[in-house]
């Protein structure tokens, strides 16, 4: 636009000239800045900006999650049979993105409480789950029905009201699920399982809890 950089406006997104009608869009210049023919030299290949963010307050969403497990005292299987979850993000903007973001957090919490677990070959130091063969993640059939609801309570710090839900499905399936194995095998007196509870060491903390009574 050969013109000062303190002669630019900017604004939806296009660059203006003060008091003239040259303008161009921020795509164009992107699109541009890739482009070595006619770029300026002084400037390197690309487009990039460096910003900081110091917030003075924090953004705290949270919520409540619950579920109930069946154990198998004879073979040690874990079944979520029950899973509810209550989670205030602030105002939703997209909530099936929410939904979904929800969903796979607590999916991925129940494969750590549950099921994956790295092994390793005690005489030979030989990795036992190299793979998706043998490293037992969770799949469609090992899910539960859940019983989602929101509570927008709108942010008070940020123009949006919104509150972050990265990690509201993970954080709290983890211990809501490892608690609810714990009640479930408390008439056997075990009060600490090691994640992931898999059948094997839920049906050996059973037999140690009824060795321990006996």
């Amino acid at each position: 636009l050969e013109a000062a950089d303190t002669d630019m406006e900017f604004s939806d997104g296009v660059f203006t000239v003060a008091g003239t009608d040259k303008s161009i869009g921020i795509v164009d210049v992107a699109k541009a800045s890739f482009m070595p023919m006619g770029w300026p030299a002084e400037f390197g290949i690309g487009l990039e900006a460096t910003g900081s963010f110091a917030p003075t307050n924090g953004n705290y969403p949270n919520g409540c999650h619950v579920c109930e497990v069946e154990v198998d005292p004879e073979t040690g299987k874990v079944e979520i049979v029950r899973y509810t979850g209550v989670d205030d993000s602030g105002i939703i903007l997209n909530p099936l993105l929410l939904a979904g973001q929800i969903h796979g957090g607590i999916s991925q919490g129940l494969g750590q409480a549950l099921m994956e677990d790295v092994t390793y070959d005690t005489s030979s130091g030989q990795l036992q789950a190299g793979s998706f063969m043998d490293y037992c993640m969770p799949r469609a059939d090992d899910m539960p029905s859940f019983v989602l609801d929101d509570v927008e309570i709108p942010c008070a710090t940020n123009p949006l009201g919104v509150k972050g839900a990265g990690e509201s499905g993970t954080v709290p399936a983890v211990p809501v699920i490892i608690h609810a194995v714990l009640d479930a095998l408390s008439d056997y007196g075990v009060q600490n399982i090691d994640m992931p509870a898999t059948s094997q060491r839920v049906w050996r903390a059973i037999q140690n809890g009824k060795a321990a009574q006996a």
